[in-house]
């Protein structure tokens, strides 16, 4: 566990007091509700294609820039580090265990399964398949805890619980990634507002041993390192959850952490042109995030 990040957690919720909305009576020193920033991304849209919604809310000045804020995009994988939270909200209730053994099968198996498959025939933990979903993003892991959730309606009904009234939950690995209207969309300022919820908020509905865990894997999660992580200066650390369509869409969503003062937590949605590569869509991330920090003097 990260003892370390658990403590910057910590620090950013008593600074989310400092920033919360006044009272009609509030004394004449409260402090000024902040009124989001447009973030202008439409040159790096007209450079590479696509659609970029980008939100970046700075927890120490309490601005939001924000681009396409509203807009949705298909959320792909980034969902998985929303499932492995409602998950250790039912273990918090006492509705599951950590080290309960979840059979796996043939039949579970889908596309991308680096930790699902060589445990074909055997089990898995709860705790094991929330590490594999949040970490190297295994589909039948994510399937897997869904189901044992209580599947899409439970899903759904975590989001609503934590105050996302907009959030479509439709489909199951890996039919969600396809887009489709607006199933299994998600807007930025959306995704923004329920990392702060989880993870800052004083009331959050994640204990603190849960949102050590859950950062802890966002921590030490190998993907993406060409997107949040490619974005901010050396010495940050980044708690992030990827996501990617396969013909299109990049997401990358997290808490971005500079070695002093208040974190910046970050979603950022690209869904790009089916002509430009893995590596271009990343980049784009990575330029968004750079022009991000810069305007918040957080470079």
């Amino acid at each position: 566990m990260i003892v370390a990040d658990r403590r910057s957690v910590l620090t950013a919720m008593g600074a989310l007091g400092l920033i919360g909305c006044a009272p009609q009576a509030a004394p004449a020193d409260a402090p000024t509700p902040v009124v989001p920033e447009t973030f202008d991304l439409s040159a790096l849209e007209a450079d590479n294609g696509g659609r970029i919604g980008f939100v970046a809310h700075d927890l120490g000045s309490g601005r939001r820039l924000t681009a396409r804020g509203d807009e949705r995009f298909v959320y792909c994988s980034t969902f998985k580090m929303y499932l492995s939270a409602a998950t250790l909200m039912r273990v918090q209730a006492g509705q599951e265990r950590l080290d309960r053994a979840v059979p796996v099968t043939r039949a579970d198996m889908v596309s991308h399964a680096p930790v699902t498959e060589p445990a074909i025939g055997s089990s898995l933990s709860v705790e094991r398949l929330m590490q594999a979903v949040v970490e190297v993003s295994d589909n039948p892991g994510a399937n897997l805890l869904l189901k044992a959730l209580g599947g899409l309606e439970a899903m759904r009904a975590f989001y609503r619980g934590i105050g996302d009234d907009s959030t479509t939950v439709d489909r199951f690995e890996p039919e969600m990634n396809r887009l489709d209207g607006i199933k299994d969309t998600m807007t930025p300022a959306r995704s923004v507002a329920n990392l702060h919820r989880l993870f800052v908020d004083p009331t959050s509905p994640l204990s603190a041993d849960s949102k050590t865990m859950l950062l802890g894997w966002m921590f030490t999660s190998p993907t993406g390192t060409d997107r949040l992580k490619a974005g901010v200066p050396a010495d940050w650390r980044v708690a992030h959850k990827t996501g990617t369509g396969g013909y299109g869409p990049t997401n990358d969503i997290g808490i971005l952490y500079p070695p002093s003062g208040e974190p910046v937590i970050v979603a950022a949605y690209y869904h790009a042109t089916r002509e430009t590569s893995d590596s271009q869509n990343a980049a784009v991330i990575a330029q968004a995030t750079r022009m991000a920090l810069a305007r918040l003097g957080r470079a």
